[in-house]
């Protein structure tokens, strides 16, 4: 075949296929072709495996069956064991040079013999196609043409029809100029080269020098230019016609279907995973999230294809199936997340109020909160239903996604009710995941339409989010022209509200939240209305939130859930995208405004409240002290931070929930049980005569999150040796293990992320949370950290948590990571600190700040730090400005401890 070392492929694979070709291309019909494949079929055999079925792997342009070979040797296996059939189109790879122009209809009539030469044709087991790039269109042509054998389909960044509406993209356009084509195409190796460059991580220089192998002359690279040449999308090329007939047939396929996609790809881009997605809405699909158009080369993609040809073909119900089966279930008859709006819509009391910037100073005596705006419930009530039948108006259908991108508030409020009164997705990617996450997460969703200010309609214009747009406010003509606004919520509110408006099923999808991207990029969390339903009721049935209660939503998730509760909701005046923004003041004028009995504030938040303690007056101080219940999510509160907070708020039982978007809250703690556990965790008193054992077997080691929330389970899977969990679930106290939780209002899947979904949901019913802890004899779980940031050291797996705690101890240290540097299996704990007061840069820390945090960590953990270095500010998420980024921080400290110039992080 070659002389040029080709990595990954078993030479026995290699193997040409005479075959006679009906193509309408040929001059001789009948004539005989040479075709090259990789072929598993001889190592099955050599195994005595005994296939499942067959993938007909098809390549574009300008790459060969090498593409595949991953694909091709995760087939031959003993669990799951496929015969992959890679081919190389005529005239392309190792393939005869026919010298002939083959169109799209020529080269889906070249897999068609081919198939029928080898057999497949007649095969009694299935026959899926797995495609990329222009592959995805010929072997889309083939598959309608073999109904009879065809059970299912892999596409990996491809297309099978353009919108003429927009332009193709650059690349293409450039490749296609006639004074150009052949030049990038055939005289020269450009267009390979680029292509070539077009996988993240960059291609070894042996992977690359494969691909280019069978292109090597100007001859043989003749048909990447016929290729480019025949790209039909205009009408009027030879082959429109013909590409138009297998797009409109792929929507009728019902076969299963799993879309791979690279979502940094600049040809095959994210509008061409929509198109398949609306042709092909039964579709699994997974958006790699940076990944470029070689997808198989920048990420492991033969693990989840196998993994999800085994879950489609193989014995028994879908994994999906399974967890669906096994979840848990609410006892109670649904009702309808709305249900409170509905019953009081004739109340005149208050329901939603948005604060306004706090006038004056500490000193100006008594005054009235200010209110910017507020809404009593019949005024919310009839303000949803008119925006229900304004959004019916315009045209959002059931299903369709609308993202909201209004800050929290009552013009929030109501626009969510009414999009699930109508059954309209709600999309909620909050400021907080920063302008390039946001675009991810809004283009990744691809919602339908757009209700923003005026301000978020700017940026949506010039970063492409996708959406019809609505504004939440009148604009002038040149501004909604020049915005693309097609519909205003004032004008909306115009509607008179319909009575004819079906409800939404319980089981429709209802929200896609967004996880904060702390631990990677933010996740897309698909909840229906019957989860939704499900969280409101965990909250109200674990901390009594009912109609009368009024609430401070200081973080923003919670004010979804005010009218749902029946709890009237007040957002305090602050700048939503950055919690630290909260000062003691507009956290007291927004409890005061509504004689707030509950706060829900971010950790974060809570830092900034205390600070600004001393700015508050007597009325702003009584109206903190009225407040029965605070509860902070998002990360764990140190309890001296609780205990400071409790002096402010004396009435209030202080409650630090543990939880995440996948589901909200898991369970509950509350100071006077922190409290508890670390004496429980402390060694016992000489007259107890138990020196040395702690009181209550588990205590200690990471953070007490206390018991399920009402209607919750909770387990742990034990990590093995190299950090790996088991499938056992456990509650024995003292095991550490991911933590796996099931519960109603858990989530119902992550987004357009199939393998990330099939994984977190391994043990049916159960979903992994990726944090680690354990739990302790009385039933209280300890949370040690997650599962990615496990040290696997030569001595075993440690986690950070506790001994981060115990560094914190030491005077002048802030917050502390501890992280592992190294190769896993023998990794080493390094310690990297905040300082008080701030280091001015970062690096080493000083001998005798070292000294102290060492002997701190090895007296409460037993320890050994290889190193403690300190930071000005540790690098955390923008939602929460809480959760440190603890893989960025291990790469930093694994650079600055190997020498050379450091670097903030």
């Amino acid at each position: 075949m070659t002389e040029v070392p080709l990595p990954g492929v078993d030479p026995a694979w290699s193997r040409t296929v005479s075959v006679p070709s009906t193509a309408p291309v040929e001059p001789v019909p009948g004539r005989r072709r040479r075709w090259h494949l990789l072929d598993n079929l001889v190592s099955l055999e050599a195994a005595g495996l005994t296939p499942r079925g067959t993938v007909l792997a098809v390549h574009g342009n300008p790459t060969w069956s090498y593409l595949w070979r991953t694909v091709v040797a995760a087939g031959v296996d003993a669990r799951n064991p496929w015969r992959v059939v890679a081919v190389d189109q005529l005239d392309m790879g190792f393939s005869e040079r026919t010298g002939l122009e083959r169109r799209l209809d020529d080269r889906v009539r070249d897999l068609a013999d081919l198939t029928a030469a080898l057999g497949l044709d007649d095969a009694t087991t299935p026959v899926v196609t797995l495609a990329h790039d222009w592959g995805g269109l010929i072997s889309s042509g083939w598959a309608l043409e073999h109904p009879g054998v065809h059970r299912g389909v892999v596409l990996t960044n491809t297309a099978v029809h353009h919108d003429n509406a927009e332009e193709i993209p650059a690349a293409l356009r450039l490749a296609l100029a006639p004074a150009a084509h052949g030049v990038l195409t055939q005289t020269t190796t450009a267009f390979l080269d680029v292509t070539m460059r077009l996988a993240d991580p960059p291609l070894s220089p042996e992977v690359r020098w494969a691909f280019l192998a069978p292109y090597g002359t100007r001859e043989r690279r003749e048909a990447v230019r016929g290729f480019v040449a025949d790209i039909p999308a205009a009408p009027g090329h030879p082959s429109h016609e013909r590409y138009e007939q297998i797009a409109a047939g792929v929507a009728g396929l019902q076969v299963p279907a799993l879309f791979l996609w690279g979502t940094g790809d600049p040809v095959f881009q994210e509008r061409y995973l929509q198109d398949l997605v609306r042709r092909m809405p039964h579709a699994d699909v997974h958006r790699f999230e940076g990944a470029k158009h070689l997808l198989a080369e920048s990420r492991d993609i033969a693990t989840p294809v196998m993994a999800w040809l085994e879950d489609r073909f193989g014995p028994g119900p879908t994994r999906r199936e399974l967890h669906q089966q096994a979840r848990a279930h609410a006892g109670d008859p649904f009702v309808p997340f709305h249900a409170e709006l509905d019953e009081r819509r004739g109340d005149p009391g208050l329901a939603v109020v948005d604060m306004a910037p706090s006038p004056g100073d500490a000193a100006a005596g008594a005054r009235v909160p200010p209110v910017r705006a507020s809404l009593s419930w019949a005024q919310l009530a009839e303000r949803v239903d008119r925006l229900a039948a304004g959004l019916v108006g315009a045209g959002v259908r059931p299903g369709d996604r609308v993202n909201l991108m209004v800050p929290p508030g009552s013009d929030l409020t109501a626009l969510i009710y009414a999009c699930l009164r109508i059954g309209a997705v709600i999309v909620v990617a909050d400021t907080g995941l920063g302008v390039r996450g946001l675009t991810r997460a809004l283009k990744g969703a691809a919602p339908a339409w757009l209700v923003g200010i005026r301000k978020a309609l700017v940026a949506g214009r010039a970063l492409g989010w996708p959406g019809t747009r609505i504004c939440l406010e009148d604009l002038d003509p040149v501004s909604r022209r020049a915005l693309g606004v097609a519909h205003t919520v004032p004008g909306l509110l115009g509607s008179a509200p319909r009575t004819d408006l079906p409800a939404p099923e319980p089981d429709a999808d209802a929200a896609v939240l967004f996880t904060s991207g702390s631990t990677g990029p933010a996740k897309g969390v698909v909840y229906t209305h019957r989860q939704l339903s499900a969280m409101r009721d965990a909250v109200r049935g674990t901390y009594g939130l009912a109609a009368g209660t009024g609430l401070v939503a200081g973080f923003a998730p919670f004010a979804l859930l005010g009218p749902a509760l029946g709890a009237t909701s007040v957002t305090p005046d602050m700048d939503v995208t950055a919690p630290r923004t909260l000062t003691a003041r507009a956290l007291a004028d927004a409890a005061g405004a509504i004689r707030a009995t509950a706060v829900f504030l971010s950790p974060a938040a809570i830092a900034n409240v205390l600070a600004t303690q001393g700015e508050l007056d007597e009325e702003q101080r009584r109206a903190l002290g009225e407040v029965s219940l605070m509860l902070s999510a998002g990360a764990p509160l140190p309890e001296p931070l609780l205990e400071e907070l409790q002096l402010l708020m004396p009435a209030a039982v202080l409650h630090t929930p543990y939880g995440m978007t996948e589901g909200l809250p898991l369970t509950d703690v509350t100071l006077a049980m922190i409290r508890q556990g670390r004496q429980d965790g402390l060694p016992a008193t000489t007259a107890d005569d138990l020196v040395g054992h702690p009181g209550v077997a588990g205590a200690g080691n990471g953070v007490c999150v206390g018991t399920p929330v009402h209607g919750a389970a909770l387990g742990v899977t034990a990590l093995g040796p190299d950090g790996t969990p088991a499938d056992e679930i456990t509650t024995e106290p003292g095991v550490t293990g991911e933590i796996v939780a099931r519960a109603p209002h858990v989530k119902d899947r992550y987004d357009r992320l199939w393998w990330t979904e099939h994984l977190s949901t391994r043990l049916p019913g159960w979903h992994r949370t990726g944090d680690v802890g354990h739990f302790d004899a009385a039933g209280r779980l300890w949370v040690e950290g997650r599962l990615a940031h496990v040290i696997v050291a030569g001595q075993g797996v440690l986690t950070p948590v506790a001994a981060e705690h115990a560094a914190q101890t030491v005077p002048g240290a802030g917050r502390v990571a501890v992280v592992g540097v190294g190769p896993r299996g023998a990794q080493v704990p390094v310690a990297v600190a905040e300082t008080v007061p701030p280091a001015r840069r970062a690096g080493p820390a000083d001998p005798s700040f070292t000294t102290a945090v060492r002997a701190a960590v090895r007296e409460a953990t037993g320890l050994d730090l290889a190193a403690v270095l300190v930071v000005p500010e540790h690098p955390t998420d923008i939602r929460h400005n809480s959760k440190i980024d603890r893989a960025l921080l291990a790469g930093w400290a694994d650079a600055a401890l190997a020498g050379g110039r450091i670097r903030n992080p």
